[in-house]
């Protein structure tokens, strides 16, 4: 055959086997219905057609946005590494959270891929992309956007866009129906953004845009969201809504990840279909290079300083982050006695577990969506759908306005000799507040004898409130074991079991024990194991409760939650369970979770492909 047809028939498989080279750039950031010039509220339909929702259960909990037929791109803070993919929806092509939306499809995500460099404490690379689990098709409401390539500039006072359906103020959440939220806000230069934040605090990797005087901003909810900018025809996403001091709050705009910066690491990870990206260039001067304070180096000159702390930040998510911290209880000012829990919020980990609606259990939050309680709670069921978690209530029967309720999607239990814990996993975290918080789990520190510490009681009649009783910690005489911790004895209930034994050191609780109901002991409803000691003169001193430490289940909890949490900084003492060690020997567990399916592949090219391979050699 002649060279021109070999040259055809290589450049006809070359265009087969790559036909997402520029696929995108062809399509991406085209929204044919948006008009839109200056700022509005709700965004009219099909303005943003690449915005997606990402859901767990029936709750909106991160946006994200659409860059090619199988691919979203979020923010990384919205998942943990130990995310999975069960009960995870992606929406696109929605409107409204609340009632119908005709032009919308949703797509399950058989894989989640954060950013391998993420930190969880400063946000630096708070980028993740997910898969989902079939193509889209795209119309006039479903788009992919174009993407900021390397090398893209954003100077100071760019007018950008940023779209979701989250908060409208700090603490106020969107009204019904819920309609897609649109706000234009200008880029913040990376100078005068550090000197609001922290020197450190706003790496390369980060870019900022919101008004100095406030009142324009992303808010909870809206994290993953797009920030995009329009060049000519071609709407180009610039960042990833990602953390900011409040909401819309002056002097402080919101921090979105730059995702210029991750050019090659998208294209990395999605080998075919690529997203199409786009240059953008800012023109003119960049003002921001004029700008100064205190320990910023001057203009042109860059640090590799990695940045330390955002502690005054919060995401745009959730409420809890940036670092998600444990152990702090705003609304909880107890410091002696035991009484009723008058105070809404006091113990606000606290969790009621229910069994197809009825109350079984107790437990404790610990971080963004799992809750801790024990083993013996599950003996009649592990099937995560029969189960659901409720916290913030308070008290147990009457209309709490600041609870939540969530599904479960996995139960882990432990699998150690004598008593065990298990770990629920909700399928969409719960926004914190004062109302909801994570305790910090002890990790193997030594809680002084005389500590005073608390048990709660979850009273089950109605119109009562929970009890809270003070057990101080004692020596447990013959018995004493690097794994266990006795207090003063106290009577709990059935459904009290699971709850906390919390001590409170260096201005922060910890969970000191996972409490369980014997069966065994002389009061079968005491919590645990009881033994008699002696004193020097033969006395029986008072009967002392013994508890296995939560620390004794350290390798299970570190291998089910990933890294745990630590307390807020301005707390002397951290647990610094996230950096111990673990031994060699891995916790063995049993686990209760449904999988996601794989994703399909075309069948269509692959018949094309083999069609062409097949004729080539005849060609050639």
């Amino acid at each position: 055959m002649t060279a021109s047809c070999k040259l055809l028939c290589a450049a006809t498989l070359l265009a087969l086997l790559t036909p997402e080279s520029h696929s995108q750039a062809n399509v991406c950031g085209k929204a044919s219905l948006n008009t839109r010039i200056v700022g509005g509220i709700n965004a009219p339909d099909g303005n943003w057609p690449w915005q997606a929702s990402l859901h767990r259960g029936n709750t909106h909990f991160c946006g994200g946005s659409l860059i090619n037929s199988d691919w979203v791109l979020t923010a990384a803070h919205c998942f943990s590494r130990s995310s999975g993919t069960s009960g995870l929806v992606v929406y696109l092509g929605r409107q409204n959270q609340e009632g119908t939306n005709v032009n919308e499809v949703l797509r399950t995500v058989t894989e989640i891929i954060l950013h391998p460099d993420y930190d969880a404490e400063t946000f630096n690379n708070d980028v993740c992309l997910l898969k989902l689990s079939s193509t889209v098709n795209f119309t006039n409401f479903i788009v992919p956007v174009c993407l900021a390539a390397s090398g893209s500039t954003y100077f100071n006072g760019t007018t950008t866009w940023v779209t979701g359906w989250g908060n409208i103020r700090s603490g106020v959440p969107l009204p019904p129906p819920k309609a897609l939220q649109e706000v234009d806000v200008p880029i913040t230069g990376r100078r005068e953004c550090a000197c609001s934040y922290g020197v450190e605090a706003i790496t390369d990797n980060m870019i900022c845009a919101g008004l100095r005087a406030g009142g324009k901003d992303s808010c909870q909810g809206d994290s993953g969201g797009p920030l995009v900018t329009k060049k000519g025809n071609r709407w180009i996403q610039g960042g990833i809504v990602s953390f900011g001091r409040g909401c819309a709050m002056a002097e402080f705009p919101g921090v979105y990840t730059k995702v210029s910066m991750y050019d090659s690491w998208i294209k990395s990870k999605i080998i075919s279909n690529q997203p199409g990206f786009v240059v953008f260039k800012s023109t003119g001067t960049d003002s921001d290079s004029s700008v100064s304070c205190a320990g910023l180096p001057p203009a042109g000159i860059t640090t590799t300083t990695a940045p330390t702390t955002t502690q005054t930040t919060t995401p745009a998510h959730l409420t809890f982050l940036p670092a998600v911290t444990c152990g702090n209880a705003p609304l909880n000012s107890r410091l002696v006695g035991g009484s009723d829990v008058t105070v809404e919020g006091s113990w606000p980990w606290l969790a009621s577990l229910q069994m197809n609606g009825t109350l079984v259990c107790a437990g404790t939050l610990v971080n963004e969506n799992s809750v801790l309680s024990s083993a013996d709670c599950f003996s009649r069921s592990t099937t995560p759908s029969e189960w659901t978690v409720i916290l913030g209530r308070f008290p147990q029967t009457f209309l709490n306005p600041f609870e939540t309720s969530s599904q479960v999607s996995n139960i882990t239990l432990s699998n150690l000799s004598g008593k065990n814990v298990a770990v629920l996993t909700l399928t969409s975290p719960p926004t914190l507040s004062n109302h909801i918080q994570p305790i910090c789990i002890d990790n193997g520190r030594a809680i002084p004898v005389g500590t005073k510490c608390y048990v709660t009681g979850q009273s089950s009649g109605e119109g009562q409130a929970q009890q809270e009783i003070q057990a101080s910690v004692v020596d447990c005489g013959s018995t004493s074991s690097n794994s266990s911790i006795c207090t003063t004895t106290f009577t709990l209930e059935q459904a009290d079991a699971g709850g906390p034994l919390m001590c409170k050191l260096d201005n922060t609780w910890f969970q000191a024990a996972v409490l369980t109901v014997s069966t065994s002991s002389t009061n079968s409803t005491n919590s645990t194991n009881s033994t008699n000691s002696t004193n020097s003169t033969g006395r029986v001193k008072e009967v002392v409760m013994i508890h296995d430490k939560v620390s004794r289940f350290k390798n299970f909890l570190t291998a089910t939650l990933g890294t745990l949490l630590s307390p807020s900084s301005n707390s002397s003492n951290s647990s610094n369970s996230s950096n111990s060690s673990t031994n060699a020997t891995s916790a063995t567990s049993t686990t209760t979770t449904s999988t996601a399916s794989s994703s399909p592949y075309s069948l269509l090219s692959f018949v094309l492909h083999l069609i062409i391979v097949s004729m080539c050699p005849f060609f050639l």
